[in-house]
């Protein structure tokens, strides 16, 4: 029988249930109402909680409490997709039910679960019942009932285990569309493999191996070689900050030292603050941290030395002080993948571009990194995708500048979004009118069928062409361009007067120029827009407004 669990047990379990739940990704990247390729909920879950373990065996938390505020800190800061940043949610209230714990009892746990599960309902605007967060809690509530009934941890978590289980069982129940397509919710079977792989370590001592680190993969962009003349600022500077008062502000920090490098990035977790900047002087650096407290995790890289690792003797140059340009008021990050999308939305003056989209959901991290590069006193945010939204709004939180996500969800919105902008209007202005701007859109996609499904009252075979509208398929065939003239048709209408169109990456020029020439013909009422969007996946995505 187990009575308590110390920090390494508490370390190892985590660990051993995030194993579990990576070592199954692809089964719940499969678990997708809609057959198309956009079933990343298992990518993203795994790279949430692949991103605490990794931080939890580099750190050694000596204490329960230190262990849940280093998951919850790592998962707040590589949360990637709403699954993602819902599972960092139910970290973030675990640490804080446990905080002051060296050890935890069946106690502890049932007030970190049900610590857990407030903090994520708080989190999501409009809860979904009969998803992760439907799971979590009813788990969480089979802790409460089950608290007097047992002793042991082990007994305890069996049970919480199987209340689990038994809640993603009737999630296709309470979400229509889950039973529609003849799959349970794959957050919750998320949540339910992380159970069960710490569980089973508490119960045999050895944790799950991780199968394949590798196949977790990562949304970032690859390294670009570059040249050594090319970088600016030579020292990579990274460490971590045990600030001497919680409360304390890390702005005067972020602002005596962002004079001195690029790429700065600076995460106040309350107690912890997570530091990353290149510059050519970590020792000041490092100075202006110590004043906020204890430094740890100490890392400097020598970038020039890393490109050419055979360099002459130089003596330094006398230069000038590096002088930064003062801050704009208003600047922009959007995420976006195509080289085409991306180049519209440069020529629309967005300062950083989020590497993103379907199947590749950046990290709050990613996108937070993004904002610190803005010089800028009011930054927009444009997710352009549903599962992107709270992965942005929790990097705004992070963030020390005012952040202002406009909850795009498709690039088409994120255009017409950032065409609304005004120079001339207050920050809230332009969000109004950002956030109206992009409610007018309508935006469509053409895609191809990942697996045999009926969907909407049609019988689809994994390689159909899928033309999507919203949550609805309203075409199905064996040509993208048959099918975009099928979805154009049913949402085109008397009140709309722009159509544009972005083709992807696997449509040739000569097939859009023909496509361009129909729709025109088609649509004389409309202005036709098309654009190479080079976007993967997607062959068309279409909007009228």
């Amino acid at each position: 029988m187990l009575y308590t669990i110390d920090a390494e047990k508490l370390a190892n379990a985590f660990i051993s249930g995030a194993n579990r739940l990576c070592n199954k990704k692809n089964i719940l990247n499969d678990l997708n109402v809609f057959p198309v390729p956009d079933g990343d909920t298992g990518s993203n879950m795994s790279m949430t909680v692949l991103a605490a373990a990794r931080e939890l065996s580099e750190k050694n938390p000596q204490t329960a409490g230190s262990v849940m505020d280093v998951i919850a800190g790592a998962s707040l800061r590589g949360a990637r997709g709403n699954s993602g940043v819902i599972l960092s949610q139910l970290f973030r209230g675990m640490a804080r039910a446990v905080k002051e714990a060296k050890i935890i009892d069946k106690t502890d746990i049932c007030r970190a679960f049900s610590g857990g599960v407030e903090t994520a309902y708080r989190a999501v605007m409009k809860p979904t019942e009969g998803t992760m967060l439907t799971v979590s809690r009813d788990a969480a509530k089979c802790g409460e009932d089950s608290l007097e009934q047992t002793d042991d941890i082990i007994d305890f978590l069996e049970k919480v285990t199987d209340a689990a289980q038994k809640s993603l069982d009737r999630t296709p129940e309470i979400l229509p569309q889950l039973k529609a397509a003849g799959v349970v919710d794959s957050g919750g079977q998320g949540v339910v493999y992380l159970l069960e792989g710490l569980l089973s370590y508490l119960k045999t001592g050895e944790m799950v191996p991780l199968e394949d680190a590798s196949s977790i993969g990562s949304s970032a962009p690859k390294a670009v070689k570059i040249a050594n003349e090319e970088i600016k600022y030579g020292y990579c500077t990274e460490f971590l900050i045990e600030k001497n008062n919680p409360k304390a502000s890390t702005k005067l920090f972020g602002s005596n030292i962002q004079t001195k490098g690029d790429s700065m990035v600076i995460v106040d977790d309350e107690e912890i603050v997570k530091v990353h900047i290149h510059t050519n002087n970590p020792g000041y650096v490092i100075e202006q941290a110590l004043k906020l407290g204890q430094l740890i995790n100490i890392k400097i890289d020598n970038m020039r030395y890393q490109h050419n690792s055979i360099m002459e003797e130089k003596e330094p140059e006398t230069k000038e002080p590096e002088t930064k340009e003062p801050a704009k008021k208003y600047g922009f990050a959007a995420v976006a993948a195509g080289d085409g999308i991306t180049e519209i939305f440069r020529d629309m003056s967005i300062d950083e571009i989020i590497p993103g989209g379907q199947t590749m959901n950046p990290s709050t991290d990613d996108i937070l990194s993004a904002i610190e590069k803005v010089n800028a006193e009011n930054v927009y945010v444009f997710p352009n995708n549903k599962n992107i939204i709270l992965a942005a709004e929790q990097a705004a939180e992070l963030s020390d500048k005012n952040v202002i996500v406009i909850p795009t969800k498709s690039i088409p919105e994120g255009v017409s979004a950032m065409l609304a902008f005004l120079p001339t209007l207050e920050p809230d202005a332009n969000k109004n009118a950002m956030i109206t701007a992009a409610s007018l859109v309508k935006t469509g996609s053409v895609t191809y069928a990942v697996r045999d499904t009926n969907a909407d009252g049609k019988d689809i075979k994994e390689g159909d062409i899928l033309g999507v509208h919203g949550k609805e398929i309203l075409a199905v065939g064996s040509s993208p361009e048959d099918v975009l003239k099928e979805l154009a048709a049913n949402m085109a209408d008397d009140d709309g007067e722009i159509l544009s169109v972005y083709y992807g990456e696997d449509v040739t020029k000569e097939t859009a120029e023909e496509i361009t020439e129909f729709l025109e013909e088609e649509y004389p009422d409309y202005d036709v827009v098309v654009h190479r969007g080079g976007q993967p996946l997607y062959y068309y995505i279409i909007s009228v407004e």
